[in-house]
């Protein structure tokens, strides 16, 4: 019997995943556990296995296709065996009934029924999705595809028509004129800017940008373009931080200590500093402002795939080792593409360090919809008198960038000024 393989869903947040590779094809004998496709959402990367043994007799979307999640994308079974039941919108996808055709055919075709499967792929529209569209008095080639090959199916157009779209007749009733005009308009739109040429005898590769990377490249521009966003510096004396760390390294393997390093400090200390500073912990969504009872801190991490910005939530009620434990298995979990999509969001505010890269002062990137982020610099030696006597000591350089729609200058200016006396006075702060 013929067996669907569907799009896992990879926490509650997704809603589509995009197919990176096949590793099987059509015809190939798998077998449970073989590797079929690889997948990644916006934020990690997966591999979905063969959950039964068999042949790969359809396969419903090619690579670099954005699949909705629990939706068919391929068939294994046997030889021969019926699959065109289990398109994605119910009706025999073009590459899947070319391949069932092509399986069963025990007689040659006639070339003018080929070319049938090329028509249904130029018109974009499943039949089903068609009537839909009549009934409730939308544009369907209007509608954004999910369907197979880009092929507008039913919940496509059931989208549409809650968006309120509708043609230009009396009452939203969809003209010819109207279907006329979208099908006129789609080619323009769908036209992709010409690639600049490459200068003559100049060598280059050029790579095709991974799909996490043009995420990150999305969010950064529209955290850019629509955020009026500044950067305060600062710095502070790291001496105790230190010294606690060092202190820390050397406690008795029987206490159970977790490695704690200076960038759990400094996690913990935002935590419950920003308890203090709700307008920093908080999200601006348009007109509305969100302003959350517990801090839920986003730990930015760099990762083979590009960055990722895992969740420690509720920090403000963690102790420090809890949070050196937890941030620990975050990082772990988010650089190796094993972490929980649902875990790269809902942050309140994040820290990005740098420090380890000898980075002195630098300007970080908002993640919206959050309104401030704290930037962790490299510790450098500095001059100072003390009672008269030039000193040095070690300076840890902070940089905030923060939303000034939503925050002020002089309360972003408070924060900095509380976060530094905690750090520079960490003991007094644990006992608090």
């Amino acid at each position: 019997m013929a067996t669907p393989v569907i799009m896992p869903r990879q926490g509650q947040s997704v809603e589509s995943c995009i197919i990176t590779e096949w590793k099987k094809k059509v015809g190939d004998e798998v077998h449970v556990g073989d590797i079929l496709f690889s997948y990644e959402t916006d934020k990690s990367t997966f591999e979905e296995e063969a959950k039964v043994d068999g042949t790969l007799l359809a396969v419903f979307y090619k690579e670099d296709d954005d699949v909705p999640v629990l939706l068919n994308v391929a068939v294994i079974g046997n030889p021969g065996e019926s699959f065109a039941e289990f398109s994605p919108d119910g009706e025999a996808a073009p590459a899947a009934a070319a391949q069932e055709a092509a399986a069963s055919a025990e007689q040659p075709t006639q070339e003018a029924p080929a070319a049938a499967p090329t028509a249904a792929r130029a018109e974009g529209v499943s039949p089903r999705a068609k009537a839909t569209a009549q009934k409730l008095g939308v544009i369907a080639t209007d509608a954004a595809p999910s369907g197979p090959h880009g092929r507008v199916i039913e919940r496509d157009v059931v989208a549409l028509a809650k968006e309120g779209r509708t043609g230009s007749g009396l009452g939203g009733r969809v003209l010819p004129s109207d279907t006329a005009a979208s099908t006129e308009a789609a080619p323009a739109a769908a036209a992709a800017p010409a690639m600049p040429a490459a200068p003559t005898g100049i060598d280059y590769e050029e790579i095709k940008m991974p799909n996490l990377r043009k995420v990150i490249a999305k969010t950064m521009h529209q955290s850019l373009s629509e955020m009026a966003q500044l950067t305060h510096n600062t710095s502070f004396d790291a001496t105790k931080i230190l010294a606690l760390r060092s202190h820390l390294k050397a406690a008795p393997e029987s206490m159970e200590l977790p490695k704690i390093t200076i960038n759990d400090i400094i996690l913990f200390a935002a935590s419950r500093i920003l308890m203090q500073h709700e307008s920093l912990n908080a999200h601006c969504l348009g007109d509305k402002m969100r302003f959350y009872k517990h801090v839920h801190l986003g730990i930015a991490v760099d990762t083979p795939r590009g960055l990722l910005v895992p969740t420690l939530f509720n920090a403000d009620t963690k102790s420090l080792k809890e949070i050196a434990t937890e941030s620990k298995k975050l990082i772990k979990a988010a650089q190796d593409g094993s972490i929980n999509p649902d875990l790269l969001q809902g942050g309140t505010f994040t820290v990005s360090n740098v420090g380890v890269y000898g980075v002195e002062s630098f300007t970080p990137v908002i993640n919206p919809p959050q309104v401030a982020l704290l930037g962790v610099c490299s510790i450098t030696e500095r001059v100072r008198t003390v009672d008269g006597q030039i000193t040095t000591y070690p300076a840890m350089g902070l940089s905030l960038t923060y939303d000034h729609r939503a925050v002020d200058g002089a309360p972003a200016s408070r924060f900095l000024k509380d976060l530094v006396t905690a750090l520079e006075n960490f003991d007094l702060l644990m006992i608090g």
